[in-house]
């Protein structure tokens, strides 16, 4: 398992500069929602997911370590976590993910505590 949650693994199979708005994600155990925003910079790479109504039109914000696959094809992202994982997660703030360090750390702690990669 890697130490960096906020980079792809180079197997996931993603291409950097590659436009993941609208791909479907899929947890462990089923879909969870669509890509509505990402980031693939150095470091801080992540995923915002709607939820759409399966939690109530939650965002979460998943790290890119959480990626296992991306099928380009198919238009899918793979994470490494089961939708209870993903429901139980801290809310996606958009004010403070682009600027408080504390919030990623938090975000990104809570991930790497439970990826199954």
């Amino acid at each position: 398992m890697r130490d960096n949650i906020w980079g792809y693994q180079p197997t996931t199979g993603y291409t950097a500069g590659t436009d993941l708005t609208g791909y479907k994600v899929e947890a462990t155990d089923g879909s969870i929602g669509k890509v509505d925003k990402h980031s693939d910079d150095v470091g801080s790479s992540y995923l915002v997911v709607d939820t759409g109504v399966w939690i109530f039109g939650k965002h979460v914000l998943l790290p890119a370590g959480t990626v296992q696959s991306v099928d380009q094809a198919e238009r899918k992202i793979y994470v490494a976590l089961t939708k209870d994982q993903i429901k139980d997660s801290p809310e996606f703030d958009k004010d403070k993910h682009t600027g408080d360090a504390g919030y990623h750390e938090q975000v990104g702690s809570y991930y790497q505590n439970r990826r199954s990669i």
